[in-house]
Formats: C-alpha cells, structure tokens, sequence
C-alpha cells in the first residue's frame, strides 16, 4: 500500500491565509515591542491613579481640616501612645484601651437617676427599698 501525499504549489498556502516564512529576528522585535507598549500603557495607568489619589487626598484633607478631624494613622498612633504612657510605671500589662463613659459607675448612676425622675411616685418608692 502506498500513500501519496499531495501537495500544491509553495504559495498556495500564502494565497490561503497560512503563515509565512517567519524571520525569529522579526518575531522577536515585535514581541519586544509588544511588551514596550504594555509597559508604556501600565505606567500610564499608574500615573493617571496616583494623581486621582493624590487630588482626592486633598479633598480629604480639606475636609478634616474644616471638622478639625484627625487622620486614622495620627489618632492611632496617640492612642497607642497614650496606652504606653499609661503604663509606664506599672509592672502589669496595659488594659486594653476604654473608651470614656464605657463601663463607668457614674455614668450608671446617672441613668437610674435619669430613669427614676420619670417613673411614678410609687415605683420610685419600690424601687429605692
């Protein structure tokens, strides 16, 4: 049995859309180029990012300074600051930082006080025994 294997003419296959004899040189530039563009493009995109950021961080700025707002990392690093200055003499390890009025006696006091005002005359009688 034997096969022929049939093949037309060199430049048929040019004339179909197939590829041509590719130069790995000419293959090589465009993909260099190729890869110049994509850089090129992300550097752009960067660029244009950082200068919305840095225009919406002095519309922020602005704001804070008009409600006299502190930005996060400040007021992290007082409250942390302040937690370290609190226990400097102490021998235990800092508390966890309370905000005032969380937990406070007082507070609660004031709120029963607060409470009984409204309540009728004989609850409050019931509720002070």
């Amino acid at each position: 049995v034997n096969f022929v294997l049939l093949r037309g003419p060199p430049d048929v296959g040019k004339m179909l859309g197939g590829d041509e004899d590719k130069d790995p040189e000419a293959e090589k530039e465009k993909e260099e180029e190729r890869q110049e563009a994509l850089r090129q493009q992300e550097e752009e995109r960067k660029a244009k990012h950082a200068k919305m950021e840095a225009e919406r961080e002095a519309i922020r700025q602005g704001i804070r300074d008009k409600y006299g707002i502190k930005k996060r990392e400040e007021a992290e690093a007082e409250a942390q600051a302040a937690m370290e200055q609190a226990s400097e003499g102490s021998l235990t390890r800092p508390k966890k930082a309370v905000p005032s009025g969380c937990g406070d006696d007082e507070e609660e006091e004031n709120i029963m006080d607060t409470v009984m005002k409204y309540l009728p005359g004989p609850l409050q009688d019931m509720l002070k025994k």
